[in-house]
């Protein structure tokens, strides 16, 4: 029986595999009896659209006229505000402090600014013609002083007052101060010499190690005082200035601008010697609160210096005690010094201490040593 079974499964599996290659051939002869189908070219024509119509341009928009920077309020959507740009940051070099030198004679026995300090724009030579002289006097007014010069003295210029210079004489200073928060102790010398027609007066500063600086002025004797032709001031160079009172102008040496004077100017020496002058021939003229403005040059500009005259003081100096009339210079800008000198009526006027301040504190003072003839 297994045997049949058997015999009869083997028949039906090679009975499948006659169906199944049967069918196979008969499909192959089919497909190779079939004549390929020739290729075909065909060409078609496509017709293209027609163009598109031609758009008119668009109309230009009117400008718009924009107005000018603050001629209109700006609406509040324009308005932006931008930071400022910072520029960048530069790296500078830390410069080394200065080796500190002595105050110079011009800042030591000159009143007033230093000799490189800007000068108010000078007035035009064409107005010194018409121009008030260079010596004005105002009346104390029983009034403490004002901190700036009197616009309109009430008295006539000084420039016409009588001046009664002091008699030549040679003094010594002795000069002690702080500079740069450095107290320091030099000697200084005045030298004064007129024969009634011409003078010349020269003085000079002394500093141990450091040199000395001078200043010389030189001019002629009218009848209201000294008439300077020529003040020089020296230190490694010299530098000059030069008086034309016939044209009405001083030039300098230091190629800056020519600046007009009148009659009564003074340069920063001989200023003290024509103000003791004119309280020599007139004392009662110059009362308390009496205040003197006076053109004084340079080597390098002109300036107004205006002085208030102050009560008699008594000092004690190097030479003894000596009765003195102070005058005090009035600042007319905030870098000016406070200057006073004071002037003893019993050496014919001549000054015996000179004080200068700083707004920083730092001062120089020259009080008088000795006195002897030239």
């Amino acid at each position: 029986m297994a045997r049949r079974t058997l015999f009869l499964l083997v028949l039906l599996v090679l009975a499948l595999h006659v169906l199944v290659l049967g069918g196979a051939s008969a499909y192959t002869l089919r497909a190779g009896s079939a004549a390929p189908r020739p290729a075909v070219f065909e060409t078609r024509s496509i017709a293209l659209p027609p163009p598109p119509a031609a758009v008119p341009a668009p109309a230009a928009r009117p400008a718009v006229a924009r107005a000018a920077p603050g001629s209109g309020t700006p609406r509040p959507s324009q308005r932006r505000t931008r930071a400022a740009e910072r520029p960048p940051a530069i790296d500078l070099p830390v410069p080394e402090p200065a080796p500190w030198t002595a105050p110079s004679a011009a800042e030591l026995l000159a009143l007033g600014a230093s000799m490189d300090a800007p000068a108010p724009p000078a007035a035009p030579a064409s107005s010194a013609a018409t121009a008030t002289p260079a010596v004005q006097v105002a009346a104390a007014t029983g009034s403490e002083p004002s901190a700036s010069p009197p616009s309109t003295p009430t008295l006539p210029p000084a420039a016409s007052a009588p001046v009664r210079l002091p008699p030549p004489a040679r003094l010594e200073f002795d000069v002690v101060g702080r500079a740069k928060g450095l107290n320091y102790h030099a000697s200084a010398e005045l030298l004064w010499q007129h024969d009634g027609a011409s003078y010349r007066a020269h003085q000079e500063i002394r500093v141990l190690f450091l040199g000395s600086r001078a200043q010389d002025s030189v001019g002629s004797i009218t009848a209201h005082g000294l008439q300077p032709r020529r003040f020089g001031d020296r230190s490694r160079s010299e530098r000059a200035a030069h008086f034309d009172f016939a044209a009405g102008r001083v030039t300098f040496s230091a190629n800056t601008p020519a600046a007009p004077i009148e009659a009564g100017a003074q340069d920063r020496l001989s200023v003290f010697l024509q103000l003791g002058g004119m309280l020599a021939a007139a004392p009662e003229r110059y009362g308390p609160g009496t205040q003197i403005a006076m053109t004084t040059v340079s080597a390098r500009a002109a300036d107004v210096w205006t002085f208030t005259v102050e009560s008699e003081q008594t000092l004690e100096l190097p030479i003894g005690t000596l009765a003195a009339v102070p005058l005090q210079r009035l600042p007319r800008r905030e870098y000016d010094q406070k200057a006073q000198v004071w002037l003893a009526p019993s050496l014919g006027y001549l000054p015996v201490r000179i004080r200068l301040t700083e707004a920083n504190g730092d001062f120089a003072e020259l009080n008088l040593q000795s006195r002897e003839a030239p």
